[in-house]
């Protein structure tokens, strides 16, 4: 893990972690609410019993939180399990009514809750299109000035 992936992966991962945390015991009327925003991303999720996909919910958002903190786990593949999650939430944002102003984008004071997490999209670009230091990146000095040779006019 490179030193500048640190502060991304602990804030997100910190995050994610938590919120999984709180849904642990969600009550049916709330599994029910998450369900149906979901499911206008993930039409099949509506197959699933309210209080199982709460469940779900919470243990997925555990595991990727977890995957962030974890630093043996390379960034990249982070980064990618990130972005799905963080761009099946701007989906949703965008896909559930009253949630953007009238132009579709902005978002409604019901939505701002939502739209704030596209920091996460950011975070997870960031992690999986940050290439790998060539050979030499590390270390790469300037151009040698080539030497002259003095001439002294004696």
């Amino acid at each position: 893990m490179r030193l500048s992936h640190i502060p991304l992966r602990l804030t997100t991962g910190a995050f994610i972690l938590n919120a999984g945390w709180g849904k642990r015991h969600l009550d049916k009327d709330s599994a029910a609410g998450l369900q149906t925003m979901a499911a206008r991303v993930i039409p099949p999720v509506n197959r699933i019993d309210a209080e199982k996909f709460g469940k779900i919910l919470s243990y997925a958002e555990m595991t990727l939180g977890a995957a962030l903190l974890t630093p043996f786990l390379p960034s990249r593949l982070a980064g990618i399990g990130l972005g799905i999650f963080s761009g099946s939430l701007f989906t949703m944002y965008l896909k559930t009514p009253g949630m953007t102003l009238e132009d579709g984008i902005r978002p409604s004071p019901q939505g701002t809750g939502l739209a704030k997490d596209i920091w996460m999209l950011g975070i997870a670009a960031a992690l999986v299109l940050d290439r790998k230091p060539t050979r030499g990146d590390a270390t790469r000095q300037p151009a040698a000035i080539p030497d002259r040779k003095r001439h002294n006019n004696d």
